[in-house]
């Protein structure tokens, strides 16, 4: 163990300020990416005096879902006004600010191992909770404060780069939209969708073969999507025998990929790479597929109606998806209006990878943070 590792136990305290003042009824919940969210709990009819005020600077976490989970929600209150969170949360905060700084603490909460060793940690509940004694014989490494300061400095930098390119890229969507919207008198045909391209519905191969997942062809899946205009990365990737074994079709770069089953169906995405996707996705290869892209957005609900089965487990099959019919210019107004969205659409990726990459830096300094 090195020098300057200690116990969280002596240099944080919990700290129990209620609501009893009625000072705010905001009501904030902790996500398992350990940030701040709006409640999702019916608290109508609820006696919000006994929630748990928070303020800037105090941290909270749940410790009843550590086990279900694999992570503790534990997050930093960040905001000027108030907030409250629930009378089961643990809040608490930093004894000595001069020598432990809150957000050091809080990129340590946020490494892996971190959660890893958290669940190790949690009872034998059916959620696996987590106690505050345990939380607190946890150990960090604590070096200088100016150290510590250094750190932070340099994932903040990172952080806000982040925010920045997001931010550009909403405004070029935006931008992207109005090129589009401005364009919409002119789309006086009706065409099904296959009219602009090949119409391809994946296949999973089967998950027992081991051999058939690997890190050769990066498999798209619905959660992949993230609501971003791109899909740059994937969380599965196939092996090139897996790839091959249930004959499914590569699709390459701008490939138009759109969600076919469940809440998220007819969310749409372009890709940045060559891939495969599961039975849970239509893909279209296109020449337009920006064009596509906007054309599928604006009508996501009217797809919706063609899905089979529940609200929330609908499913778009193939034959009702690609003869579904959007309306559309003439063939040199849509070249020129392709031509016009592939140009601001080159940049949202570029920010995107950027974004990627800030990611990866971010993440690797977190992990660095014992060494």
């Amino acid at each position: 163990m090195k020098s300057n590792f200690d116990i969280l136990e002596n240099h944080i305290r919990l700290i129990d300020t209620r609501n009893r003042e009625s000072i705010t009824d905001r009501v904030l919940g902790i996500n398992i990416d350990k940030f701040f969210m709006p409640s999702v709990a019916n608290v109508i009819g609820t006696d919000l005096s006994k929630y748990k005020l928070i303020t800037k600077g105090k941290f909270a976490c749940n410790p009843m879902h550590v086990g279900r989970d694999e992570r503790l929600p534990v997050a930093l209150y960040d905001e000027e006004e108030p907030a409250i969170v629930s009378p089961a949360y643990f809040m608490f905060e930093v004894i000595d600010n001069s020598i432990l700084n809150e957000d050091y603490l809080m990129m340590w909460f946020r490494r892996p191992e971190f959660d890893r060793i958290c669940w190790l940690h949690t009872d034998g509940s059916v959620r696996g909770g987590i106690t505050w004694d345990d939380i607190c014989r946890l150990e960090l490494p604590i070096p200088p404060i100016e150290k510590q300061l250094e750190i932070v400095n340099s994932y903040k930098a990172i952080t806000e780069r982040i925010v920045l390119k997001q931010k550009i890229n909403d405004n070029l969507e935006a931008q992207a939209n109005a090129i589009f919207s401005s364009s919409a008198p002119d789309f006086t045909d009706l065409q099904p969708i296959h009219n602009f391209g090949m119409v391809i519905t994946g296949k999973t191969p089967p998950t027992s073969v081991a051999e058939y997942y690997g890190n050769d062809i990066p498999f798209i899946k619905t959660p992949d999507m993230h609501g971003n205009v791109y899909i740059t990365s994937s969380e599965c990737s196939l092996s090139k025998a897996g790839a091959d074994s249930q004959k499914n079709k590569y699709i390459p770069e701008n490939t138009v990929v759109v969600a076919c089953i469940g809440a998220n169906a007819g969310e749409v995405a372009l890709t940045s790479y060559i891939a495969q996707t599961n039975q849970q996705i239509n893909t279209v290869i296109s020449k337009y597929p920006c064009f596509l892209y906007f054309s599928i957005k604006a009508h996501t609900a009217e797809l919706r109606t063609l899905g089979e089965g529940s609200s929330t487990m609908i499913n778009i099959n193939k034959t009702s998806f690609e003869k579904y019919e959007i309306p559309t210019p003439s063939d040199n107004t849509l070249q020129q209006l392709e031509h016009k969205l592939s140009i601001v659409f080159s940049t949202i990726l570029h920010n995107l990878q950027e974004i990627d990459r800030l990611n990866e830096t971010k993440d690797l300094l977190v992990t660095q943070l014992s060494h």
